[in-house]
């Protein structure tokens, strides 16, 4: 592994990824805080953020969890929300093939919207692969660190909170939060319609399974929407 790495690209793509940190660490403290609220242990907590490594999944899991639904749902709809990361993976392949698979196992960990924001464009104007693999790294090994540290201050937080102020609403207040910004057109606001309104219909389907459906209709209908719109082009 030591033959891919680069010293100099590694905190190139640290020091590249550090300003989003301004974003990073209140939303790592906000998912400390809600995994308490839900009823997580501090471990459980933590060792989700370590292993997950994702907050949209990780805010998922603590509403399912809140919610008392089963280990099985929770993890198809973790699946469910992490299909993004596939597709940043197929736009990532072809520049990390000529890596071993070490290389290309630890960096599909770290892999996040931020690091694929910060990476394909370097990835793309540089043939260089031990320099971008490099870059890479050091950009999802900040990540990683910072979001644990911010993890862990929310764990604190949401133990020293008193439970009179009710933070149950944060994991539903933490969702929003990150759905939100991605209304950005009509394809987006149709799934988030469909997907809310099947869960609605749907609510009385056990095991939470109206989570799964009201999610997978929601793609359906992204899909269908988008094939149309590109056909009127």
């Amino acid at each position: 592994m030591r033959t891919h790495f680069s010293r100099p690209a590694f905190f190139e793509g640290v020091r590249d990824i550090a300003p989003m940190m301004l974003g990073v660490i209140p939303f790592g403290i906000v998912c400390g805080v809600g995994a308490i609220a839900a009823g997580a242990s501090p471990i459980a907590a933590l060792a989700m953020s370590m292993i997950m490594f994702s907050g949209a999944a990780q805010i998922i899991a603590t509403q399912l969890l809140a919610a008392g639904a089963p280990f099985a749902v929770i993890l198809l709809s973790c699946l469910v929300v992490s299909l993004r990361l596939m597709m940043y993976s197929a736009a990532m392949a072809p520049y990390l093939r000529p890596l071993d698979y070490r290389w290309r196992a630890m960096l599909s960990f770290v892999l996040t919207d931020q690091a694929f924001a910060a990476t394909l464009q370097r990835f793309r104007e540089s043939g260089d692969v031990r320099a971008n693999a490099s870059y890479f790294l050091g950009s999802g090994a900040l990540l990683w660190i910072v979001w644990q540290i911010a993890t862990v201050a929310g764990i604190v937080a949401g133990q020293v909170i008193p439970a009179s102020w009710q933070l149950e609403f944060v994991v539903p207040l933490c969702f929003l939060a990150v759905l939100t910004p991605l209304l950005r057109d009509r394809v987006s606001l149709l799934v988030f319609a469909v997907a809310a309104i099947a869960v609605i219909v749907l609510d009385a389907m056990p095991l939470r399974l109206s989570m799964i459906c009201g999610g997978l209709l929601g793609i359906m209908a992204g899909v269908i929407a988008d094939k149309m719109m590109g056909a009127r082009e």
